[in-house]
């Protein structure tokens, strides 16, 4: 019986180191994205193409832009995919990032119930759309979460007089969540959000929600991709990173981004320089 334990036991050992020598030889990569990407099922697209021709897996953080950039910050990520060019700007000057790389663009679109209180429907100015919202008090949704979305739709309240204060003004509420739970809030509510195409595109739980403005340049939505600086942070996976973005904005990543396509209609439009 003893020599059986012992047989057991070092069989079970065997295969304890197994398998944690095959997690330390796991190549991967910790990529900090926002929830649109990750919610409109773009990468459950594309990874899987990268991952069986490099080895190198991808485990997504899906959180807003400011967040996401906060862990790149931090070095708790090896790439970053977000969607605010001023932040993206800011996070490679201050030496957080190596160098921003152009990826892909959608754009914003905002809907609302299809009653449309605040007769908005067909405006092709966004501001002015928010304004006509304010001034009906109609029900507004925001992200409320320092994400690109969120960031996006301050930049439109300053042209339209000034963000709404959520704490004296009941219509304006703040979701402090990602897109998904912001669309989800917004279609209990029968409010006003304003989304990313991507997501509205792939969003099932419309219930009365219907698309009214869109199409205008203040709503351009790129996304950029940048190394999290491993001078800075050495543990960063800087070749596998480099692996990664090289792909997404190589030929075949970008036909794999516009190859991402709801109900036939595309989510992502491929952006990179050719090379």
């Amino acid at each position: 019986m003893v020599n059986i334990r012992r047989f057991l036991g070092a069989g079970l050992l065997a295969l304890a180191l197994l398998a944690g020598n095959a997690a330390a030889g796991e190549r991967f990569i910790t990529l900090a994205s926002t929830t649109s990407t990750a919610n409109s099922g773009l990468f459950d697209h594309i990874l899987p193409i990268f991952t069986a021709k490099t080895g190198i897996s991808v485990r997504v953080v899906a959180v807003g832009t400011g967040a996401a950039l906060g862990l790149g910050m931090r070095g708790d990520a090896d790439v970053v995919l977000v969607h605010d060019r001023e932040s993206e700007d800011r996070f490679v000057a201050e030496g957080f990032g190596v160098a921003r790389h152009e990826v892909m663009y959608n754009d914003f679109v905002i809907v609302g119930p299809g009653a449309d209180p605040a007769g908005v429907r067909g405006l092709g100015d966004a501001p002015e759309a928010l304004g006509r919202i304010a001034r009906a008090r109609a029900q507004f949704v925001s992200r409320g979460d320092d994400s690109g979305t969120h960031k996006a739709e301050l930049r439109l309240w300053a042209v339209a007089g000034g963000a709404p204060d959520s704490r004296s003004q009941s219509w304006y509420r703040e979701a402090g969540g990602g897109m998904g739970a912001t669309l989800n809030t917004a279609a209990a509510m029968d409010a006003y959000t304003l989304a990313d195409r991507g997501t509205w595109l792939s969003f099932t739980n419309r219930r009365g929600l219907v698309l009214l403005v869109e199409g205008e340049p203040r709503l351009f939505n790129p996304y950029g991709a940048i190394l999290v600086n491993p001078a800075r942070h050495p543990h960063v996976k800087a070749a596998e990173g480099r692996a990664f973005i090289a792909w997404l904005t190589s030929a075949e990543g970008q036909r794999a981004i516009a190859g991402f396509t709801v109900a036939g209609e595309r989510l992502f439009t491929p952006s990179a320089a050719p090379q």
